[in-house]
């Protein structure tokens, strides 16, 4: 007696579904252990993550109001109060709060005329590979402030000409004194390009924009009529 169609298809389903099941028994068998260890090892990290974020949020919410404290005594006129949390944040992991720390110790340091003390602090933020660029740039050009005076003006121009360029952030504050190391060396016209570029800059903060015009006419440049090529030598 020939099978109905029907019946072929309902038995080759029962087939394919045992075959299945079997296949999936096999794989269990065999890897099992490895997709549980798989998933606990999953769920494990991010539990981790979530802990690591909340360690997270919870240190720098701590480091707020120590940097407040510092910056409440300070503004107390108590530096030695402030002395010890700025200590603690300046060797902080959390990078604008070690940053906001070492340059308010050096801050502090200025304001105490201690040149070498504040230079030092600003160097560790300029030479901080984990610090944003533009934060290790204004250290930068803030130690050599510091450091002007002691340093030879090649070293000076060598330190910021990279910065001393229109389109930078910091031009007109690193062209300030890369224009001065020129001046130091007798080359009055290189320094009276420079603050005739810087005066024509309307990216630069007003204040050193009128003192570059200042010293660009003293150097014979026309800082206004644009004739900054032409500077007495």
């Amino acid at each position: 007696m020939a099978v109905k169609p029907d019946s072929n298809e309902a038995f080759l389903r029962e087939v394919d579904e045992g075959l299945r099941r079997d296949q999936a028994a096999t794989f269990w068998r065999r890897y099992g252990l490895w997709v549980a260890v798989a998933v606990i090892a999953g769920l494990a990290a991010f539990a981790g993550w979530l802990y690591w974020q909340h360690r997270e949020r919870e240190a720098a919410a701590a480091a707020a109001v120590t940097l407040q404290s510092a910056y409440d005594n300070l503004g107390a006129n108590k530096p030695e109060a402030a002395a010890k949390p700025l200590a603690e944040l300046a060797g902080s992991d959390i990078d604008g709060y070690r940053v906001m720390a070492l340059y308010t110790q050096a801050d502090v340091l200025l304001q105490k005329s201690d040149l070498p003390g504040a230079a030092a602090k600003f160097a560790q933020v300029a030479s901080d590979a984990s610090v944003a660029q533009p934060f290790r740039d204004l250290a930068l050009i803030r130690q050599t402030t510091a450091e002007f005076d002691t340093l030879k003006p090649e070293v000076i121009v060598a330190r910021l000409r990279g910065l001393a360029a229109s389109g930078n952030p910091w031009f007109g504050s690193a062209g300030e004194l890369v224009a001065a190391a020129y001046l130091r060396q007798g080359r009055r016209d290189l320094a009276g390009q420079l603050f005739g570029r810087i005066a024509r800059d309307e990216d630069v903060p007003p204040s050193i924009r009128q003192r570059a015009v200042q010293m660009a006419g003293v150097l014979g440049v026309d800082a206004v009529g644009g004739n900054e090529g032409k500077a007495t030598q």
